[in-house]
């Protein structure tokens, strides 16, 4: 018989390091993880983990074939600012990766008999905002507005939405026996912080970079606008609104892809949350061009009442417990 698993990709990024310890202490299911690079050594153990790549088909195959996949959590990803210098490799492994992936899915979902949960995290960078006065005067975008990415991240991120929800609703429409196909769910995150891995090349890691940078009392030389504003969320909701979403009963979900948020905060405002906490701090503001455009591009705030009311997500963590409780106190210790 095979084993009944979670299926995890990406899992040594700040989103999959921060899952893992998450689901690995829900019962019942063994945890296969997917990366590159090994895992972090706290976290060898809490899985299976297969050193791999996600392009590779044949290891995919080879995965979906030996265990009973209950749930995919897709987090393999080429973030925003690598995306743009290598928008190729960009494509290949943000949508090859999560293409071949859907497939396999989608044909065990077919042999098994049960939906596979494909859940796929999202972005704010699947929207375009044409400028700030647009940007202004639209201070929370709904899920289906300004859809229009300015980079080759959002590009890919908004065409595997598609790709899941074509998957979940039209995939073998025509073939005479079409089975049951996957259960696809998507959340589109804002900026995300997490006090316990280091940013990786995302656009919003301006915010995080502060931090890390003021508690090894670093200089930092912020990279956007002190008016610069988008969402935030601390890791601990981006987990807990990932979880969320893939234990609610399909029946629940009035559609496949859902904003979720916690606050929005200026570079200048983020700043001063850091000065709080670390007075002697030197951050400065000079701005890069190419990427203060991508941050321009992206909506100072995140509409998600649909997900509360369909899922009843609520963020533990707003402005000030996030900061108090979780990052200050986390990253002081990292460092200490």
């Amino acid at each position: 018989m095979r084993k009944r698993v979670v299926f995890i990709t990406g899992v040594a990024g700040e989103i999959g390091q921060a899952l893992l310890k998450e689901v690995a202490q829900a019962e019942g299911y063994q945890v296969v993880t997917l990366d590159l690079q090994p895992l972090p050594r706290e976290l060898q153990g809490l899985s299976h983990h297969i050193q791999g790549d996600i392009l590779n088909q044949s290891l995919l195959r080879r995965l979906i074939t030996e265990y009973d996949v209950d749930t995919i959590y897709h987090l393999a990803a080429l973030l925003s600012t690598r995306a743009e210098f290598a928008p190729e490799l960009a494509h290949r492994v943000n949508v090859d990766g999560t293409l071949a992936l859907l497939q396999l899915a989608a044909e065990q979902s077919e042999r098994r008999g049960v939906p596979v949960k494909f859940i796929f995290p999202s972005s704010i960078a699947v929207y375009g905002m044409p400028d700030q006065t647009v940007k202004q005067i639209n201070p929370q975008v709904k899920e289906w507005e300004w859809n229009e990415p300015a980079t080759m991240y959002g590009c890919n991120k908004l065409y595997c939405e598609r790709l899941g929800v074509y998957f979940s609703h039209n995939y073998q429409q025509l073939a005479a026996n079409p089975g049951t196909r996957l259960d696809f769910r998507c959340v589109r995150f804002p900026g995300l912080i997490s006090a316990f891995t280091v940013p990786a090349g995302g656009t919003s890691d301006y915010g995080p970079e502060m931090l890390h940078a003021a508690a090894q009392r670093r200089p930092y030389a912020c990279f956007v606008r002190e008016e610069a504003t988008i969402p935030f969320m601390a890791m601990p909701d981006a987990v807990t609104g990932l979880r969320a979403l893939a234990q609610v009963p399909q029946e629940a979900l009035s559609r496949r892809i859902y904003n979720i948020t916690s606050f929005s905060l200026s570079a200048g405002e983020f700043r001063s949350q850091v000065l709080n906490a670390f007075p002697n701090a030197e951050i400065t503001f000079e701005p890069d061009a190419k990427r203060q455009a991508i941050v321009d591009s992206w909506p100072a705030g995140l509409n998600d009442e649909a997900a509360r009311k369909d899922w009843g997500w609520q963020p533990a963590y707003d402005i000030d417990r996030a900061f108090a409780e979780y990052l200050v106190p986390n990253i002081r210790e990292r460092y200490r």
